[in-house]
């Protein structure tokens, strides 16, 4: 058994999601959003943490770490979680850093998110797009609308990720989970690939960069579903975001794209519980219609609020609407809604001091 287990049995058991580990520093956890240190660990030297972290990397991957100075896998431990794993060089020395995901996938039901996402598993073609910042819980969220896809629906269902998370089984869906660097060259090429390959459903696990982007439009305009993510904070910047990975000349006509292709952008964030004791997602939810088509195609993502707030009936959300109904019913607190929040003016009576 690899010494490293021992740490990750304890991250579980804590309630966890991240564990912390650096030359010259004893291990840490992220428990609710805060880091703090495992009881009774010493101190980790440049050394003892390099023979630590070489027992759960395969050669290659070590070989791969001293060349390129960063590596990024998974690791499973047989009954208690996978792990993302980053290892990574700094000032002192090695460090690494590794993410939980559950062996179990949580059911959508459970997720206690706006009921119109449901619908997002039902969908026949178009893109989704599911942002938030690193930690926002968007690994989550879009695993448990794949699962949901797998349980109902018969369907093939591509996922390209770096690295695999979540491990989904073959339900009614046949899955085909594909890993960048050990099962294709680039999101980009397996992307290409997945085209071809007779598929209902991709998830593409991170749109990084132009080819990619440009692909999964293109996917979408096929008649496939896709699922992607993006590092922002709400559905106008998501918009944004996409339109700006495109040269100026190009822009135009990936808007009229856009228009046509876009299905949904759900934009989570992750918040302490007022009791301090958990967390809870709280979701802006921009669902296609026909005046969203008409505002991408002219490029006026200011107007993207209204939208959201005209189709309420439609379960449609915005962000301050799901942070302020959180702060009223107690789930959080004032002030955390107060931070969070665009309209700030709408939040005074949670403002400090106020």
């Amino acid at each position: 058994m690899a010494r490293l287990d021992q740490l990750f049995r304890y991250l579980k058991d804590a309630k966890g999601s991240d564990l912390h580990l650096g030359a010259g520093l004893e291990p840490r956890i992220r428990r609710h959003g805060h880091l703090e240190r495992v009881p009774n660990c010493p101190v980790l030297s440049h050394d003892d943490l390099k023979d630590l972290l070489s027992e759960i990397a395969s050669p290659k991957q070590w070989e791969d770490f001293a060349s390129k100075l960063d590596l990024d896998f998974a690791y499973g431990l047989e009954g208690v979680a996978r792990f993302r794993a980053n290892y990574l060089h700094q000032e002192n020395g090695i460090g690494a850093v590794f993410r939980i995901i559950p062996e179990e996938i949580i059911p959508l039901e459970k997720l206690n998110l706006p009921a119109a996402t449901f619908g997002l598993a039902d969908l026949e073609q178009g893109l989704v797009l599911v942002t938030g910042p690193t930690g926002s819980g968007k690994s989550t969220t879009l695993a448990s609308i794949i699962d949901k896809i797998n349980e109902t629906h018969d369907y093939h269902i591509v996922t390209i990720e770096d690295p695999i998370e979540f491990v989904h089984p073959n339900k009614r869906s046949t899955i085909s989970q594909r890993e960048v660097g050990t099962d294709t060259e680039s999101f980009a090429a397996a992307l290409r690939a997945a085209i071809r390959q007779d598929p209902n459903v991709i998830l593409v696990g991170e749109m990084r960069d132009f080819e990619t982007i440009s692909l999964a439009i293109t996917a979408a305009e096929m008649g496939v579903l896709v699922f992607g993510t993006l590092h922002t904070n709400s559905a106008s910047k998501t918009i944004d975001r996409v339109i700006d990975v495109f040269p100026t000349d190009q822009q135009r006509q990936v808007r009229s794209m856009l228009a046509s292709s876009l299905a949904a952008v759900a934009s989570q964030l992750l918040l302490r519980t007022a009791d301090g004791k958990g967390r809870v997602a709280a979701l802006e939810l921009l669902l296609r219609s026909s005046g969203l088509a008409n505002v991408i195609r002219e490029g006026n993502t200011p107007m993207i609020n209204s939208i959201i707030q005209g189709g309420k009936k439609d379960g449609m959300q915005s962000m301050d609407d799901a942070l302020y109904a959180f702060a009223k019913e107690g789930r959080i607190s004032g002030e955390d809604a107060w931070l969070k929040a665009s309209n700030r003016k709408r939040f005074e009576e949670f403002a400090p001091g106020g």
